[in-house]
């Protein structure tokens, strides 16, 4: 009689889509053309005076309290990141290697366990393939979702991504990122079949039959000496006399380039689970186990209604009761976007 098959206490995955730290650059549109004309945008520090401006408590109402609170000045000094004067442009480039293995844990320490999910897996990639999940990975490469706030009130956004053999880019398509929706995925008719071009090389990349490193580069005209937003650290021991807000660079002194987290590139990347509850109202969301959204604080995958990845997996592989098509989905892209799985005591 063979033992009842359990959730391994020692499971972890790799990541499949694997960004790098995105860097910015000011130049100016018309030369989209020329890499050589392109500076690395500088974080400088600045200091401001504030104003009382929160919310106060009901025994900090009275006028003359808050008189007496707004006569002392909120001083701070904080990080930012602008364009030149003489450039409209921001450049922001990146690469990504996409990877095979999905399913295959980087660490299990039940054989039983491990050869289950493997099957499981490789039984849905026969059945579907990559091409869903491949689709929309490559709708938010060309939408330029990994952009945040700096694709917001943008005049063009333009976005170039070339798959790289050698160093060298073999191929190339250029994507212009207000024709694509942030919120259906869908593409429109005019870049379809190059968005469709993408899709299937980044599903060889899923599927191991190809490697695949691609050179993502978008171009933001949002108009000369204007903000733009690197990702923001965050600061574990602030003591006093810190900087209120510091922005994350790539390189040290006079070298240093304004950047965005690679985690933070990957976060939008994976925007594309659209399968969890009130996902007509919300539209997608980045793929994790719970549906964590934390700009909302909200987890949108309960345990309870039995929507999580947990309850999807284990009921995938331990109860052989597969889920519908749509969790299938979204327990494989959670394979993809890798993590540890464990069943800790």
């Amino acid at each position: 009689m063979s033992k009842e098959l359990k959730t391994a206490s020692v499971l972890a995955f790799e990541r499949k889509l694997d960004p790098s730290d995105a860097l910015f650059f000011a130049g100016d549109w018309t030369a989209r053309d020329r890499s050589d004309a392109w500076e690395p945008v500088k974080i400088r520090e600045k200091s401001v005076r504030g104003t009382i401006s929160n919310r106060l408590k009901t025994k900090d109402q009275d006028p003359a309290k808050l008189d007496a609170a707004i006569e002392n000045p909120n001083l701070q000094t904080v990080d930012v990141a602008a364009l030149p004067l003489d450039a409209d442009t921001l450049k922001v480039q990146f690469t990504l290697r996409v990877l095979g293995g999905t399913g295959e844990p980087s660490a299990c320490n039940d054989a039983d366990y491990r050869n289950k999910l493997i099957s499981t897996v490789t039984e849905y990639v026969r059945q579907q393939g990559f091409g869903e999940l491949a689709r929309r990975y490559a709708a938010n490469l060309a939408n330029g979702r990994f952009l945040w706030r700096n694709r917001i009130g943008a005049e063009q956004v333009e976005i170039h991504v070339a798959h790289l053999r050698g160093g060298q880019p073999a191929t190339r398509w250029t994507f212009q990122a207000h024709e694509h929706s942030l919120r259906d995925l869908a593409p429109p008719v005019s870049e379809a079949a190059d968005l469709s071009a993408l899709a299937s090389l980044i599903e060889s990349g899923l599927a191991g039959s190809s490697h695949v490193l691609l050179q993502i580069t978008a171009y933001v005209r949002i108009g000369a000496g204007q903000e733009v937003f690197p990702s923001q650290e965050l600061i574990l021991d602030r003591g006093r006399g810190d900087k209120s807000k510091t922005l994350y660079s790539v390189g040290e002194g006079d070298k240093a380039i304004a950047a965005i987290h690679s985690q933070k590139v990957g976060n939008a990347l994976r925007t594309i689970d659209t399968w969890y509850p009130d996902a007509d109202e919300n539209g997608p969301i980045a793929v994790e186990p719970y549906g964590s959204v934390t700009t909302q604080g909200r987890a949108y995958r309960q345990p309870k209604e039995k929507m999580d990845f947990y309850n999807l997996l284990d009921n995938w592989i331990i109860k052989d009761k597969a889920p519908n098509l749509e969790q299938q989905h979204f327990v494989v892209a959670t394979l993809i976007r890798g993590g540890v799985f464990g069943d800790a005591g």
